[in-house]
């Protein structure tokens, strides 16, 4: 089918066809022929613009990471060269580079006058600038005053990401931005082969990008394959096989359907999905409790609640592979700054609903986020009381929910619960953070209360606000949320606020029926905790109820990976729905979106459909990443070794033999219990089933009550 040639592309070549360009090895000749390196051009001035100074904060933030200290111990990497490349490489794009090259370093890069390191490479990687938003919006001028500095931020995250993981493989590596750099930026870009040199300007571009990005380079003496200097001709490299996407790329006819789009708007066509008034699953407000985050069940096994394995493991479970390690460790230097002072400042011209919703949408596609959703608060989605027993006050009214993909191409490679998995969700949070942080900082510096609820640090229950927001709608998988477009594959941060904002409505897009009549998830669930059974009644929702308990364990315990995802990796809706994806998908898509009266045919079809196709497989050609483990600071093989799983096409389906697991509300830990640990009762749990109301029960109940 139309671009099925994603599928055999690896995922290490980027979505631009690099690789297609002419190079020319002279051009590294004439480059260290310029005569004495560039020193970076300042950074424009943040003191007058609160989003410029906002994203220089953050940059700043990763910057404290560029350098640092090295394992004692080199890891078991490859000794092939070209094997090495594409797993640096793989890790930059996943954290949405847009062109990564390699070079040898050259003696005239360094800025004169600097403390010199012995590093032997470096790693050039662009990052494209967000879109501009229209004259007509609010945030034009925010973004428009901000110039570059966004753009460094997310070039920042990335090198401090990449130099971090070099060096807890052993090697020295050191970070380059615009604001922090000892090398001569644009000449490296040049030898590594991502940009072009204009001789008669000076100036570089990107053959794809132009004059629309940031740089940042790793420099290191881990040795790597190099790439060679793009051509000069290599500037005009829109032609045919660019437009069409040859090689598997993302193609420019993707791109410029994108680019078309208004920039409140995400990249998915959500004004395709029916809206509702409440979301399609039932939600007795009046009966939804507030729990304290000590019931949350990872912080019940940091308590001990689940044994001493699971305390143990909770410590180290989203440190233990060196890729997901380096990003929570940048995830952590955030945390602390997500609250602070609000400006006493004229906020009259900032009180449209309307015009404000717009622009936080297209400041926070802008930044990164790829689906955005505005809805009030209800008052159950807040936690009552912190871990430490402290109240948890209701302070905002409005959340913006934001969405943050953890990656098609990376999914398609992984197993689901293999290595990889952490590194998933910890760019995911790390992406949200940095997004939401910056937004928060910005709106409170405008006059406006602002907090980021993050994975690290959140005052709210996410799944609640993504429903209400108009996101998606609860799933079998249970606890999780599923959008028409990416399915499960995504992180969410929230940003609440008391900024006038326009709300988005519910939707429904068929899901209830779907997930009614597919079993996937729960067929390829390691550790049977995704139900086979119907809908239950749990703390006053309508929900296909997992057995959390049995979920939070295997992911915190998982020997031969980190965490799981692997409801993520074998759900149907996990696919791609651009122009780049198979005609079948897009076809199915809008036929399930704008044909839902043809639900019950088509469903049955789509799940029986989805295993003919082997989606869900390992895609072999996908997978970038080495597996590696670390254990007492040094990285090393994976002990027992990593789960490499396939479908199972063929497991029994039964819902008479699972027992799942209830824990409502009134059997969770106290909010004030965080001293001592809380033993979870399961044989108690598994009793509970025989006393779970069904949702027309629950209705039932209801009416009667309101007739007495």
């Amino acid at each position: 089918m139309l671009f099925t040639g994603t599928k055999r592309r690896p995922s290490h070549l980027g979505p631009y066809p690099l690789e297609r360009l002419r190079r020319d090895p002279s051009m590294r000749m004439h480059e260290e022929a310029r005569g004495p390196a560039k020193m970076p051009l300042p950074t424009p001035s943040s003191e007058t613009n609160s989003l410029g100074a906002a994203a220089r904060k953050y940059t700043d933030l990763y910057m404290a990471f560029r350098d640092g200290e090295i394992a004692t111990q080199r890891a078991p990497v490859p000794d092939d060269l070209e094997r090495r490349p594409a797993d640096v490489k793989g890790f930059a794009y996943f954290l949405d580079a847009v062109h990564v090259g390699i070079t040898k370093m050259s003696e005239t890069a360094w800025i004169a006058d600097t403390p010199v390191p012995a590093h032997s490479h470096a790693i050039a990687v662009l990052v494209e600038h967000g879109r501009l938003p229209e004259t007509n919006n609010p945030a034009r001028a925010w973004c428009e005053d901000a110039g570059s500095l966004p753009g460094n931020l997310r070039a920042a995250e990335i090198g401090a990401g990449l130099a971090s993981y070099i060096r807890l493989l052993g090697w020295s590596a050191r970070a380059h931005v615009l604001s922090a750099a000892e090398v001569d930026l644009e000449r490296l870009a040049v030898l590594a082969g991502v940009a072009v040199r204009n001789e008669t300007t000076s100036e570089i571009a990107s053959p794809f990008l132009d004059h629309k990005f940031s740089i940042t380079v790793v420099t290191t003496d881990y040795t790597l394959a190099t790439d060679t200097p793009l051509a000069s001709s290599a500037r005009n490299a829109r032609g045919l096989g660019y437009w069409l996407g040859v090689g598997g790329a993302v193609s420019g006819l993707e791109w410029r359907r994108r680019a078309k789009r208004s920039t409140h708007m995400s990249r998915y066509p959500m004004e395709w999905v029916k809206r509702v008034e409440k979301p399609t699953t039932l939600i007795l407000e009046d009966e939804v409790p507030r729990v304290p985050k000590r019931a949350a069940f990872f912080e019940r096994a940091r308590f001990g609640d689940l044994g001493a394995k699971a305390e143990r493991e909770i410590t180290r479970f989203a440190y233990k592979a060196p890729t997901s390690r380096c990003i929570r460790e940048l995830i952590n230097a955030l945390a602390p700054h997500q609250d602070g002072p609000v400006a006493e400042t004229d906020t009259s011209t900032l009180q449209d609903p309307e015009a404000n919703a717009r622009a936080l949408k297209s400041l926070s596609y802008a930044l990164g986020a790829d689906l955005t959703g505005i809805c009030e608060i209800p008052h159950y989605a807040w936690y009552s009381h912190q871990s430490d027993g402290t109240p948890i006050p209701i302070k905002h009214k409005y959340a913006v929910v934001m969405l943050i993909d953890q990656g098609y191409d990376t999914m398609e490679g992984a197993s689901g619960d293999d290595w990889i998995s952490g590194l998933q969700s910890m760019r995911g949070y790390l992406r949200g953070a940095e997004i939401a942080g910056v937004m928060a900082e910005h709106l409170r510096d405008l006059g406006f209360p602002s907090r980021p609820q993050t994975n690290r640090d959140s005052d709210l229950l996410h799944i609640p606000l993504i429903l209400q927001a108009g996101l998606g709608e609860l799933s079998r998988i249970g606890e999780l949320v599923l959008n028409p477009f990416v399915g499960p594959r995504f992180k969410s941060v929230v940003l609440t606020t008391d900024m006038p904002l326009t709300v988005d409505k519910p939707i429904d897009f068929g899901l209830q029926t779907f997930c009614e009549n597919c079993f996937k998830c729960a067929r390829e669930c390691p550790c049977d905790a995704i139900p086979l059974g119907s809908k239950v009644m749990f703390n006053g929702y309508e929900m296909w109820k997992p057995d959390v308990e049995r979920c939070a364990r295997y992911r915190v315990t998982n020997m031969k990976g980190s965490a799981c995802g692997r409801c993520m990796k074998t759900c149907p809706l996990n696919k791609v729905v651009t122009l780049d994806g198979p005609i079948y998908a897009q076809i199915g898509t809008w036929l399930g979106i704008k044909a839902m009266w043809l639900k019950p045919i088509l469903v049955p079809i789509a799940t029986w459909l989805d295993d003919k196709l082997g989606n869900g497989r390992l895609n072999t050609i996908k997978k970038w990443w080495l597996d590696l483990e670390v254990v007492n600071d040094i990285t090393v093989e994976p002990q027992v070794g990593t789960n490499r799983r396939d479908l199972a096409p063929n497991a029994n389906i039964d819902p008479s033999r699972q027992k799942i697991a209830y824990y409502p509300a009134d059997t969770m830990p106290p909010p004030d219990t965080f001293e001592t640990p809380y033993p979870v009762d399961r044989k108690a749990a598994l009793d509970q089933a025989g006393r779970m109301e069904t949702p027309l029960e629950a209705l039932a109940r209801k009416a009667t009550e309101i007739t007495s």
